[in-house]
């Protein structure tokens, strides 16, 4: 039974007992039974412990992952209701508030899990099993507030609301809690290195996630030689790639795999799944779902071809780049537009002079054939095919330009909620006909946190850093092979030519290996390239072939650290702002 079921069934009696108070941070999470009496059965103590791993069905923990995508480079929301990619946010922004208490409210609960229960009753391996997960659970709320504030208050017992006037420990010292925390979730030898397919509690922490965090924290402290050690260490425990097609490793059958390292546990039941679909999806995914989030264009644009060669419109469609972006559109127009069409492209700005009647559609497919195949399996791309649904009935639909309609008719063209533009749309963690999930809002499938390719190109990239780029281009060619790309090394287009130009294909190969998992706005934070990658001149929303309809706007460097948030300075007269911002 998935350790999720276990989540629904005591996390359902957790939620009665938890009481989280909004005005804050709830570091006291066990609202209607006293704190102590808590952990006074066996079973309390489970339900006390499976109630610090439910925090990650909250927003901004990992059930909004999708969100992060947009702040990084491979979405963007459609409705432009970000504050911090429009350069609009403020110290009141409540997307810091939200990211503060929520994840704070995880580090209470495992405070109080961490006090009380070397005096509950169980035998001793169970107890310093649970003990290693809640500070591996610990490690994890305080290295996701580290990643985005630069040093916040540290607690490390239960504390009530009035006791919250701690004031701002140094970055360092909470990624030195961040090891302490992992270290002595390594040392226990009750906590599993790793746990098999199907056994009942697969979705704990292990030994393998315990060194693959403190492996990522070692990152951000510039410690590569101690990172490279712990990356190594989690290939040792079992970890290893997923050697399927890279589209398969995010399908349900596959999310317990030996690549799934930490994973957010979903089931198809309301609470218990993930929205990906839903806000990925299109209305012609199962259920009606909304494309909030599209892949950004220029994003797009940078998936290289399957020789390793960058892309070129050029290439494909000569003189394509030096043409006004609205005329353009007509390379993505369908083939057979009526008089009423061609007319209203004409109108829209698109160069109807090129316009093919018969041969339209082949022209542009051509620009996404033999290119990186973690493009196609995570984008839906013009006049590809997508398995979706109307209703409980399956259909295969397609993405062309203009829509002209019927769900359930030909020619089946894939509906949006965008449908007077033609963006991107995701394909990857999108439901794929009528069952895969039984409810557009929670999907049955897990959400990976950490994955083997995550640590492989990490250690990738600490070899690298330390000039081993002999050795990094290895462990880059494990992703590339899995993939279905040239290797580099292998061709003109892939050879590397010292350590600044492996850096820089080691931080592409993890956009384009990690898109759409909400990982790439964290790599970007710690390595400061979102003002270049996120935000250059021309970056926003565009249609396909550029068009923009909304632009980004990038703040300054302080946006490399979050604001602590306005209300909390307010309570707490001892938190000190980051530089640079205001209210």
């Amino acid at each position: 039974m998935k350790f999720l079921k276990n989540i629904c069934l005591l996390g359902a009696s957790v939620a009665l007992l938890t009481g989280c108070r909004g005005d804050l941070m709830d570091l006291s999470p066990y609202g209607s039974i006293a704190s102590g009496n808590m952990w006074t059965t066996e079973n309390l103590a489970d339900m006390g412990v499976v109630g610090i791993y439910q925090m990650l069905h909250y927003d901004n923990v990992a059930y909004d992952m999708y969100k992060f995508d947009c702040y990084g480079v491979s979405a963007d929301c459609r409705d432009r209701d970000y504050s911090l990619t429009i350069g609009s946010a403020t110290t009141g922004d409540g997307q810091f508030s939200s990211y503060w208490k929520v994840n704070y409210e995880g580090i209470g609960r495992c405070n109080d899990a961490i006090v009380h229960l070397p005096g509950a009753p169980m035998d001793d391996s169970k107890r310093a099993r649970l003990m290693a997960e809640a500070k591996f659970m610990r490690a994890f709320f305080y290295y996701k507030l580290n990643m985005m504030f630069k040093g916040v208050p540290m607690y490390l017992e239960p504390a009530e609301l009035d006791d919250l006037t701690k004031g701002r420990e140094s970055e360092e010292t909470i990624w030195n809690q961040v090891v302490t925390d992992l270290t002595d979730a390594i040392n226990t030898a009750d906590l599993p290195g790793k746990y098999a397919q199907g056994d009942a509690n697969y979705g704990r922490a292990t030994k393998g996630a315990a060194y693959a965090l403190r492996g990522k924290a070692y990152m951000w402290m510039n410690e590569w030689a101690k990172a490279e050690a712990d990356f190594r260490k989690v290939g040792e425990l079992g970890y290893a790639l997923f050697q399927g097609d890279y589209k398969q490793l995010f399908k349900e059958a596959n999310e317990q795999s030996d690549e799934m390292i930490f994973s957010m546990q979903c089931i198809g039941e309301s609470g218990y799944g993930n929205s990906f679909s839903f806000r990925y999806g299109t209305r012609s995914s199962f259920g009606s779902c909304w494309n909030t989030y599209l892949v950004n264009t220029d994003f797009v644009e940078s998936y290289e071809c399957v020789d390793g060669k960058p892309f070129d419109w050029n290439d494909f469609i000569p003189g394509y780049n030096e043409m006004e972006p609205s005329k353009r559109a007509v390379y993505f127009l369908r083939d057979g537009l009526d008089k009423d069409e061609m007319k209203k492209m004409e109108t829209d700005g698109a160069d109807m002079s090129k316009y093919l009647p018969a041969g339209n559609e082949a022209r542009i497919l051509a620009a996404y054939a033999n290119r990186d195949p973690r493009l196609t399996a995570t984008v839906i791309t013009p006049y590809s095919q997508y398995f979706g649904a109307n209703g409980a009935t399956d259909y295969t639909y397609t993405l062309r330009w203009p829509y002209r309609g019927y769900d359930t008719a030909d020619p089946f063209d894939l509906k949006t909620d965008t449908n007077n533009r033609f963006y991107y749309l995701f394909r990857k963690f999108v439901a794929e006909g009528a069952n895969e999930i039984p409810n557009r809002t929670y999907s049955p499938i897990d959400i990976p946190l950490i994955r083997y390719a995550d640590v492989a190109l990490s250690l990738a990239e600490c070899l690298n850093e330390q000039g081993k780029t002999g050795e990094a281009v290895e462990w880059v060619n494990k992703v590339r092979a899995r993939a279905g790309v040239a290797l580099l090394n292998s061709n003109s287009y892939t050879q590397v030519t010292g350590q600044d130009n492996m850096r820089e294909r080691i931080r592409n190969e993890r956009r384009w290996e990690f898109a759409g998992e909400g990982v790439n706005f964290f790599d970007e934070m710690r390595w400061k390239t979102l003002h270049r990658s996120k935000y250059f001149e021309g970056a926003g929303l565009k249609q396909i072939w550029g068009t923009p309809q909304y632009s980004y706007s990038w703040g300054g460097d302080y946006l490399y650290n979050w604001a602590i948030p306005r209300t909390e300075i307010q309570m707490n007269g001892n938190l000190k702002q980051n530089d640079g911002w205001k209210d």
